[in-house]
């Protein structure tokens, strides 16, 4: 009604008739989890208290730049970058440099060992 969040009045008419013309399942509990993955809240009302099952099934999701008329800013609304990703890529990057190390420290040992073997054959 504000115009800063949506409603689904009824997640069971909801999920059998709309998420399948735009997703590849009608499970009601996914479609919250991608609401989740791009920043979108359940709001929840004082008078529900969030403990006790509302009469009404009505589900409100709010997002800070989903406004209406504001279409501006749904270019804003982007997929929650998973940390563990990144992490795992700074530990890659880490473990390329300890590799490239390794080697050139291996390439300099060879040579140090070569050295080694002509100065012992040349003492035989």
């Amino acid at each position: 009604q504000s115009g800063s969040s949506f409603h689904v009045f009824d997640q069971g008419q909801f999920a059998k008739e709309v998420l399948p013309k735009y997703f590849k399942h009608n499970n009601m509990a996914s479609f919250v989890r991608q609401l989740n993955m791009y920043g979108f809240r359940k709001v929840v009302h004082i008078e529900q208290g969030g403990l006790v099952k509302p009469e009404k099934d009505d589900t409100e999701f709010q997002h800070p730049y989903f406004i209406r008329g504001q279409e501006h800013l749904l270019e804003n609304i982007k997929r929650k970058v998973n940390s563990v990703s990144s992490i795992k890529n700074e530990d890659i990057k880490v473990r390329q440099d300890n590799v490239t190390k390794l080697l050139t420290d291996i390439q300099v040992m060879k040579g140090k060992q070569e050295s080694m073997d002509s100065k012992l054959l040349a003492m035989k």
